[in-house]
């Protein structure tokens, strides 16, 4: 490794990235901007695993009365003398995350909103003792230390007001990941319950607090402000929309450029521009800080390591998941284009509640496009005079690959089909009917999502078919189903081994370019079962009576050819 500097894998605490030696891509021109672009309240709206976290804990050292100033040494913020002389280590600073909170019910969430509370009073212990806090003003810090205020919602508002009358300065508010205790309020049945008391915590803290200096918020979601951010007149919404402040979040090419160079794997440009730029910020074209960080920390290990999706694996892919499960012929067809590589263009809603999110399939492009699952391809004007919207697109090779993994598990749910087409097709397979297996294959393509007009290879092409038969195959769960099982001379793409001792089934799977194609892939599917020998591990079992199909696939046709071995 070229590179002196640590990776921070995992690590979004600024003090700790500077003290303890690890490699840091300079964002402090947040700072400047946040002071030349003065909003009282800023909320940040950005994807998961872009930078929210550190910036806001560089944002705490910056600020926070007592704060170790040569932890800016040598960065962008330290050239701006006049800036650092007036704001950095002038105030008393409230630093909290709500990304923490969740819990099966309202009461369990907000106790732990409550132990968070009781923790950043602790960070300001010093209050117990103040000469400049009155006894009752004391009393009221022990209620919020203790967790045993009658009133949550005043928390916050009351520690600033603590914090003023301990220095007689106004206080900086930060808020990280301020969405995430009314998602999962939404997932688990509690979300007005939730949103009323983020309403009244916020509103409190930013809206009638004569003690504040500024506030930060980041999410993921833009919240409607109706929801909870009502009467807030001195609010700045800062989302990826918006051109102010667009590099401050997320690597930009030269940055992750200089990366790759300190670490000796500029060759790798190419791979990770691929994998994990395509982010549409504002004006800026940015990377994916998680992925870039985890594949350089990656290759130092091992030098020919492939990319891997380490963005979608850390955040979920929950909302790809509701969207299939509402989509319609329209939607599915827009899916596939997506996944072809294409653009589609749609109006664009901002700002959202999370019970609204169903509604339509509208909204849930416009998740998909604010988390990160979709990005800005250029602005369009909307016909019939109805404002603008944007072309979408899939970024890059890591989000496609969970569009297509969900559309795989989409494919495997059409097991429940009312209409029994899926537990006809096994019959056919025991039965040996190549016909009825033909019907009811073409009859769920039609009915469900193709993707083979996509920019896949074709052996992927042909992977993903292995993986739709066998989702289908497996709604008999006393068949014991193998996948590539090592069988003769070769591993057959699928073994069944059905309840009927003496009965064996070898599918062999093929792609076809073209649909004048599937009679020959079907011939080759069938010369492969033999002349590998396909069916000796299911002989070795004592299963004679077997039967191998070839099947091949082109677009939503397929081509059916069995014979008993």
């Amino acid at each position: 490794m070229s590179g002196n500097l640590k990776l921070p894998v995992g690590i979004d605490d600024f003090r700790k990235i500077r003290e303890c030696g690890f490699y840091y891509v300079d964002k402090t021109k947040l700072v400047e901007q946040l002071m030349q672009n003065w909003g009282e309240v800023n909320l940040f709206t950005r994807p998961r695993r872009f930078g929210k976290t550190l910036n806001m804990s560089m944002l705490r050292s910056f600020f926070e009365i007592g704060t170790d100033k040569s932890l800016f040494d040598g960065l962008y913020i330290s050239r701006n003398k006049e800036l650092c002389d007036m704001h950095m280590g002038k105030y008393p600073v409230i630093s909290i995350t709500l990304k923490g909170i969740e819990g099966m019910t309202f009461e369990e969430a907000r106790n732990m909103l409550k132990i968070i509370l009781k923790n950043e009073a602790r960070r300001h212990y010093y209050l117990k003792n103040s000469d400049r806090l009155t006894d009752d003003d004391k009393q009221q810090y022990e209620q919020i230390l203790l967790g045993t205020s009658e009133n949550t919602a005043d928390s916050l508002r009351l520690l600033s007001q603590l914090l003023f009358l301990h220095y007689d300065k106004k206080v900086v508010i930060l808020i990280d990941e301020y969405d995430v205790p009314l998602d999962k309020a939404f997932q688990n049945g509690y979300y007005s319950e939730m949103t009323s008391l983020i309403r009244g915590i916020l509103g409190q803290a930013l809206k009638t607090n004569d003690y504040l200096q500024f506030a930060v918020l980041t999410g993921c979601l833009r919240i409607s402000k109706e929801s909870i951010f009502t009467g807030l007149n001195n609010f700045k919404v800062l989302s990826i929309a918006d051109a102010r402040f667009d590099e401050q979040f997320g690597f930009t090419d030269s940055e992750v450029r200089d990366i790759l160079e300190e670490y000796g794997v500029s060759d790798k440009i190419s791979e990770v521009k691929d994998w994990y730029d395509g982010y549409r910020f504002g004006k800026a074209d940015v990377y994916c800080p998680w992925d870039v960080i985890n594949y350089v920390d990656h290759l130092q290990a091992d030098p020919n390591a492939r990319p891997q999706a380490y963005w979608i694996n850390s955040s979920g892919n929950g909302l790809v998941r509701r969207l299939i499960n509402i989509a319609d012929e329209s939607t599915k067809d827009e899916i596939e284009r997506l996944i072809a590589g294409e653009t589609i263009e749609k109006a664009i809603r901002l700002e959202l509640t999370y019970d609204e999110i169903d509604n339509s399939i509208d909204n849930i492009w416009s998740v998909l496009f604010t988390t990160g699952y979709l990005t800005n391809a250029g602005e369009i004007e909307l016909p019939g005079g109805g404002g603008y919207g944007y072309r979408l697109v899939i970024p890059n090779k890591e989000v496609r690959q969970v569009f297509v993994s969900q559309i795989q598990e989409w494919f495997r749910q059409t097991v429940t089909y009312d209409d029994g087409s899926v537990q006809d097709l096994c019959e056919a397979f025991m039965a040996g009917d190549a016909d009825k297996i033909q019907s009811n294959l073409n009859m769920i393509l039609i009915k469900t999502i193709s993707v083979l007009d996509t920019k896949a290879r074709d052996d992927q092409k042909e992977n993903f078919y292995h993986g739709l038969l066998l989702g289908l195959l497996r709604s008999k769960p006393d068949w014991r189903i193998k996948s590539n099982r090592e069988s003769g001379d070769g591993f057959s793409d699928i073994s069944i081994e059905p309840t009927i001792p003496e009965k064996g089934i070898v599918v062999e799977v093929k792609y076809s370019n073209t649909i004048s194609g599937l009679d020959d892939a079907c011939g080759k599917a069938m010369k492969q079962i033999r002349d590998r020998r396909y069916d000796e591990a299911l002989r070795e079992d004592g299963r004679e009576d077997i039967i191998a199909y070839g099947i091949a696939f082109c677009r939503k046709r397929c081509k059916v050819v069995c014979e008993k071995m």
